[in-house]
This record gives C-alpha cells, structure tokens and sequence, in this order.
C-alpha cells in the first residue's frame, strides 16, 4: 500500500504554530515539486486549510521521510513543530484521508467545506503531476465515502461551519446581532457563509472589503452591502461593531495601533473581532485592548464542541462505513496486484490464437464474411474457456497470502512481462510542475 501522511491539525497544535507551516495558494506548486524531491516519494499532495496542514504521500518502499519536505520547505527549527506533528501509514492513513473528507475529523463535525477543500488541493496535485495512480485510486475513493457518508447520516444534516460558529459566538457577546454594523474582509466562501448567518441573524448594514474590488462588489451586491476598496479598510472599518476577517494575507492586517484608532473614532464602543484566518488577520496584542475583543480559529473549538455532541450519534454510524470502506480500498488495492499478469496471460494466448488463425487461413482459402465471423467466434471461445479457470484463480487468490507465489508461478509458466497502467512511471518526478494549476 505504502500510504504516508504527516500533518498538524486543530487538535494537536496551535494557532500559532499551524500559522508558521501555511503554505499559500500561490506557492503550494513549488511546495509540492520540493516534496517530489524527498527520497523515496513516488506521488504527493499537501492540504493547508485553516485547522490543519498535512502532506499525504505514495512511497517506494513506505518509508520515506517526509520530515525532510517540511525542514526543506518551511526552515523552521524542527523544535518549534515536532511535539505537534502526527504520523500514519499505510491502513491508518487510509482511515484518516477518509474521516477527513468526511468531515469526522473537523473542527465542526459534519461541516461541508473540507470536502471542497481536499477537491482543490486535489487538482492542484493533479495539475502539478504529484497526483497519478495511487494517490488517484485513493483521494477518488475518499471523495465517495465522503458521499456515502452524507447519504446514509445525518453528520451534514444541518449547515454547520467554522462560520457559523463564529457568528453564534458573536450572537453569545452581543445578545442580539439586530443592527449590528458587520464588516467582512476576505470574499471567499467563508465569507459569504459568515454573511448568510448574519443576515438570517438580523445583523446589517454590512460592508465587504477584498483585495480584489470586484469581489468584494459580488458578494455585497449578492447580501444588499457596500463594497469597500481594500487600501480604504482602515477609514471605514470602525463603523463595524462585528470585524470577520478571513484573508490570506501573510502577516496580520489588523495591529495594535490600528486597534487604538478605532476605539478613539467610536469614542471606546465596543468592536468585537472572528479572525478565521491562518496565517492569523488580527494580531494578538489588539485583545488587550479595553474594549475589543479578539476570537481566533482556536477560540471556536468550545463554541463548536456542543455541535460534536449533538452529532455523536450520527459520527459512530459513519465510523463504521469509514472502516467498511477500508476493507473495500484494500480488496480494490489487492486486486489490482494481479491485473498485470492477468492482462499479459490474455495478451499471451491472443497471440497463439491470432498465428493459429493465420495459419489456418493460409490452408482454408478465401472465406466469406461468415466463415470469417465463425471462426473468429469458435476460436475466442475456446480461448475464453481455457482462460477461465485461471483468471478466476487469480481473482480470487488476490486478498489471500498466497497470491504473491501465485503470481510468480503464472509468470514462469507462460514466460509473462507485466504491462500495467498503474506501474510508477520513472519520468514522474521530471513531470512535477510542468502542468498549469487547474482551479
């Protein structure tokens, strides 16, 4: 099987320290032709949202070492991230590929946005050539148990998100959201979700800044709000008594300072922020601020615990589809080993028949057009019979102990060469950044 996956997530490390390894959109493609470096690493992906970054390999030998692509990549001291790393193989990271597509693994079980989130790292890898074969057999299963799961529980029952806890929380704070002065900046999806919430909350006016203008144009003309050029957040952004911030800006656009000059032109009103965002949009310092009140992705999880419990139930029932479909991935995976020699024992009695045919031609004369199809029949049905019997052997020797024998014995019987398209091609690592990203 040879599956490694290593990662951070909300569970095992901080804000602070997730912040450190995200890895931008705009960089994820050098990102992953360093991982395709890494000795031993055959296909990869990375998954950065903002509660876990993880980095999910098919290796020659299951044993690459994939602490090597994080030093590489981030340089950071390996002290600072290593408590908090977590490590699978083979099943275990089966398994935790397929509770993370099924959203049993976040931070809000049963939210819909991871599953979207892994889609496009996904094509990322695909379009990067990281992603071929079995790293494509496996995300493409997960994508069905995810499914299946949404289908046959009610984990996704209702919409739940980071976003819309965050507006629970800001509903906690204030009381009521009724004429509250909301501010979003970022107008991706989590943005337009937090502002569904609101809005169902009787929060408005609200007003959207986004470093592209014409976004944030979209999604305020799509809720009844203004648009607010991005160079201009700052002389706006104190009417807002509710800040949700959710960017990917690299350092934080919200400091101290800017803090201060709020409170002063709200003569000390209360200005509550949702930093959703990692790397972190709001600085730490603004929460000792009297009078402003920071929430990071972290400060969400007691929120959104009341959801896990509620959800428990349902989350038991799709544990036992996830180890279900593990034993089918495994089926799949094993049959697969016996595919190549399948397919050359075909290729190898085709040939006979093919000469056999030939030959027997040269000694019949012309035959007519029926003659012709009878003969094509008769022979592929004596093939067929005869090949029959071992195919099926083989199938069904394929999640055994013995297949491996098996195989070895086919193929000096017959003389066999394998010819399978999901052989590691040698030239994959060369082929890594040469595709355009696809989003």
């Amino acid at each position: 099987m040879n599956f490694q996956l290593i990662g951070v997530n909300h569970k095992t490390a901080p804000v602070e320290v997730r912040e450190q390894l995200a890895i931008p959109e705009k960089k994820l493609a050098d990102a992953l032709r360093t991982l395709m470096e890494v000795p031993g690493v055959q296909e990869g992906m990375i998954l950065c949202t903002c509660n876990r970054v993880e980095v999910l390999a098919h290796t020659a030998n299951g044993s690459a070492d994939l602490r090597q692509f994080l030093y590489q990549h981030f340089r950071l001291e390996p002290s600072s991230y290593e408590p908090h790393l977590y490590e699978y193989r083979e099943n275990e990271a089966v398994r935790h590929v397929f509770r993370v597509a099924s959203s049993l693994d976040s931070m809000v079980v049963g939210e819909p946005q991871i599953l979207g989130q892994i889609k496009e790292a996904y094509a990322t890898a695909r379009a990067a050539g990281s992603v071929q074969s079995h790293l494509d057999l496996l995300l493409t299963r997960a994508f069905a148990v995810a499914k299946r799961v949404r289908t046959e529980t009610a984990v996704g029952s209702s919409s739940v998100s980071i976003a819309s806890v965050a507006v629970d929380l800001a509903g906690r704070i204030f009381g009521s959201l009724e004429g509250k002065q909301v501010c979003l900046v970022g107008a991706g999806k989590m943005s337009e979700i937090a502002a569904r919430h609101l809005l169902a909350r009787g929060a408005g006016p609200m007003f959207v800044a986004n470093r592209t203008y014409e976004r944030a144009q979209s999604l305020a003309r799509q809720f009844g709000g203004s648009a607010i050029r991005f160079d201009e957040l700052y002389e706006h952004c104190e009417q807002a008594d509710i800040v949700i911030s959710s960017t990917g800006a690299p350092v934080a656009i919200f400091r101290r300072e800017h803090g201060e000059r709020f409170l002063s032109r709200r003569k000390n009103r209360p200005m509550f922020f949702i930093d959703i965002a990692v790397p972190r949009d709001v600085d730490p310092e603004m929460n000792e601020l009297a009078g402003i009140f920071v929430y990071n992705i972290d400060d969400l999880q007691e929120a959104a615990a009341s959801h896990a419990a509620q959800r428990s139930k349902e989350a038991t029932r799709a544990e036992s589809i996830i180890e279900d479909e593990i034993g089918r991935f495994n089926a799949r995976l094993l049959s697969l080993h016996v595919v190549p020699t399948i397919v050359s024992l075909q290729d190898y009695v085709e040939t006979i028949r093919q000469a056999e045919v030939d030959r027997v031609r040269g000694r019949l004369g012309h035959l007519s057009p029926e003659q012709e199809q009878a003969l094509e029949i008769l022979t592929h049905g004596i093939v067929n019979k005869i090949l029959h019997a071992p195919i099926t052997r083989l199938k069904s020797a394929a999640a055994g102990p013995e297949v491996t024998t098996l195989v070895e014995a086919f193929k000096k019987l017959f003389n066999l060469q394998d010819k399978s398209s999901l052989e590691d091609k040698s030239s994959s690592k060369a082929e890594v950044g040469s595709g355009s990203r696809s989003r």
